[in-house]
């Protein structure tokens, strides 16, 4: 039986500007993620693959597998985003600068435009606001912290003072008044700015608040990830309450 068809030929509406996120599996926050992106940017969001190790060292340095990060960012890069991000502080600053240029480079070997990660990004950031000395604030081990001062001294960048909750897992579920307590009972004095690292550490919502507190620049994994991806785009929004913005 003939049955009639026509064939429509659509039309395409033009590409938004996007981000590429490479995320760790245990990653729970998507929606803080979204609440930094302004309209019209679209995040494209994968992760890599399960491990079964507490948040250590030992899971950093897993998450900097250069194959596996290689593959996620051919996979993330089917939509074609204007930049890629690895969204992972700890495996970003764990193998040092040289480490962190490894992940880039990987990244655009797997087929990102342009490439970054979330202690790049860290880095970048304190540049912006002219940030020498940071005060930082971490929810890993005393082990895993050591690391990120570190990556930040070899930076050039001093750590005036640290804390950290010594959590292994469910970051993803510390409350804003925890993270506040542990913001606040860090030594700030000679600080340029407080960093709250770790990109499953909720922190979307405490930002400005404490600022005003302390009259210092806060910057979060999250925020400085979306804010170098969105710079890189050019797409950086007007009238954000978070002095990152501002510059």
């Amino acid at each position: 039986m003939s049955v009639p068809a026509v064939e429509v030929e659509p039309r395409l509406a033009p590409a938004p500007p996007g981000i590429g996120i490479v995320a760790p599996f245990d990653l729970a926050l998507d929606r803080e993620l979204w609440r930094w992106a302004p309209e019209p940017v679209s995040l494209y969001i994968t992760r890599t693959a399960h491990l079964d190790v507490p948040v250590s060292v030992g899971m950093a340095e897993a998450l900097g597998d250069l194959d596996a990060l290689a593959a996620a960012s051919r996979d993330v890069a089917t939509a074609d985003p204007g930049v890629t991000a690895y969204l992972c502080t700890s495996a970003s600053f764990v193998g040092g600068l040289a480490g962190e240029a490894r992940l880039r480079e990987a990244m655009k070997h797997g087929g990102a435009r342009r490439a970054l990660t979330t202690s790049g990004a860290m880095l970048e950031a304190l540049e912006a606001i002219g940030a020498r000395r940071v005060a930082v604030a971490t929810p890993y081990d005393a082990a895993l912290t050591d690391r990120l001062v570190d990556f930040l001294a070899e930076a050039g960048i001093e750590t005036t003072g640290m804390g950290y909750l010594g959590m292994g897992e469910d970051i993803w579920r510390v409350d804003a008044g925890s993270v506040c307590e542990l913001a606040r009972a860090i030594p700030r004095e000679g600080a340029d700015a407080l960093f709250l690292s770790c990109t499953n550490l909720p922190t979307y919502d405490v930002i400005p608040a404490l600022e005003e507190e302390f009259g210092l620049p806060v910057l979060s994994a999250n925020l400085v990830t979306l804010w170098a991806a969105l710079r890189a785009l050019g797409e950086l929004p007007r009238g954000r309450r978070e002095r990152l913005f501002a510059i």
